[in-house]
């Protein structure tokens, strides 16, 4: 099988013919446009494109129909703050269900995984794990046609910059043929195909697996999971490692030093008490890892390596990446964390973390400023005040913490 790194980038011409005129919805009255209507938005892109290679023809079959989508404006207007605990983030998306089914992609795409593992390094289910969270393996893709979500963005004034760049980056993409515009679909932010690439990741990642001139996507598994694979690859991915261990840690742990490193080897941790909660040795002592508590004493810790900081570059958070690598391990044939989730802890939202703040401060536990954000000064003072009243000082912000406060 030929495998292609990248196509192409300006090779297929379409030629479609439309209505030049758009209109514009009245319930648009609350969003600040970035032009006096949608036509003239859309013409005054045009230049842009046009010097970035797009033909006339494709630029107007990308923009048919386009209307300002209210709906798209909304969202990001009301993301909700990410208030779940990282045990019920985990139950969520790392379900038995969705275990079973990352298996069975595993067992239907053997032969396309094992050659893009052997090309790319980065094991198949961790490939899988990624396809598995973005879009439950290609069951919903967002079903947004991207084009007009980055230029309702770009019109609502919403981070206009970058959302521009990326829609004219996607009219590139439509421009080398990859995809029809009507089959450019993705999410409301313009992430888009089966595992979720944004226009410019996909022109400097994306890759043509199946060498038919185009990376596809959208409509080629082969090309999506190929394609993540590159990514992964290209930010640093180190072949036949893991993400991380789930770790037991001692009755006696100093968490108060263990918030202070950032990252040493996991042999010091080891001497500082850590040790795998399945009872093996660390394959390799001298790599480094960082700590992750997410629930404190009470809940699974984790010693993180290298690749979990990889996978954190395709989302860039802690619960997205733990469970990437936890939904890969269960594909793999490994069981749930062994220490259990809390069962009746609370995560705090913004409000609640200033409280907490507050409330520290007032007893003479120097939290820094009421911001939200628990950072190096405020898990200080919660292991203070945790000393203080004979608690396990683990440096943990959790409802439990802030009750006994008020």
């Amino acid at each position: 099988m030929r495998i292609v790194a990248r196509a192409p980038f300006r090779t297929t011409v379409y030629r479609f013919a439309i209505a030049a005129t758009l209109s514009v919805s009245a319930a648009f009255g609350a969003i600040a446009p970035a032009a006096a209507n949608p036509s003239q938005f859309v013409a005054g892109l045009w230049p842009e494109a046009q010097a970035r290679g797009v033909s006339r023809a494709v630029f107007e079959a990308a923009f048919a129909g386009f209307s300002p989508s209210d709906r798209v404006m909304e969202l990001t207007r009301s993301q909700p703050e990410f208030t779940q605990t990282v045990g019920a983030y985990l139950d969520r998306r790392v379900s038995a269900g969705q275990v079973d089914l990352g298996r069975r992609m595993r067992g239907e795409w053997s032969q396309t995984l094992a050659r893009i593992e052997a090309n790319w390094g980065v094991q198949n289910e961790v490939v899988l794990a990624i396809w598995g969270m973005e879009t439950n393996f290609g069951n919903y893709m967002g079903g947004n046609n991207v084009i007009h979500a980055l230029a309702t963005l770009t019109y609502g004034d919403y981070r206009a910059g970058f959302f521009k760049d990326q829609l004219l980056t996607a009219l590139q993409i439509l421009q080398a043929g990859h995809v029809a515009p009507q089959n450019m679909v993705g999410s409301w932010a313009g992430a888009m195909g089966h595992t979720q690439f944004m226009p410019t990741s996909f022109v400097s990642y994306a890759v043509d697996y199946n060498g038919d001139g185009r990376r596809d996507i959208w409509n080629s598994i082969p090309d999506a999971l190929a394609s993540t694979a590159n990514y992964l690859k290209e930010h640093g991915w180190r072949p036949g490692e893991t993400w991380g261990y789930e770790v037991r840690l001692p009755a006696n742990f100093d968490y108060a030093r263990a918030w202070q490193i950032n990252r040493q080897s996991l042999a010091q941790w080891h001497a500082m008490g850590a040790v795998r909660a399945n009872g093996m040795a660390f394959p390799r002592p001298d790599d480094q890892a960082r700590i992750f508590m997410p629930s404190g004493a009470n809940g699974p810790a984790f010693l993180l390596l290298h690749n979990f900081e990889v996978i954190k570059r395709y989302n860039n958070s802690d619960n997205y990446a733990l469970a990437v690598g936890h939904l890969a391990d269960r594909i793999l044939g490994a069981g749930p964390f062994v220490q259990p989730w809390p069962p009746n802890e609370v995560a705090l939202n913004k409000a609640q973390r200033r409280e907490l703040q507050t409330l520290l401060n007032s007893r003479g536990f120097d939290a820094g400023t009421a911001d939200g954000v628990v950072g190096p000064r405020t898990r200080e003072a919660i292991i203070a005040y945790q000393r203080s009243m004979g608690l396990t000082a683990d440096g943990h912000a959790s409802g439990a913490l802030l009750a006994q406060l008020r």
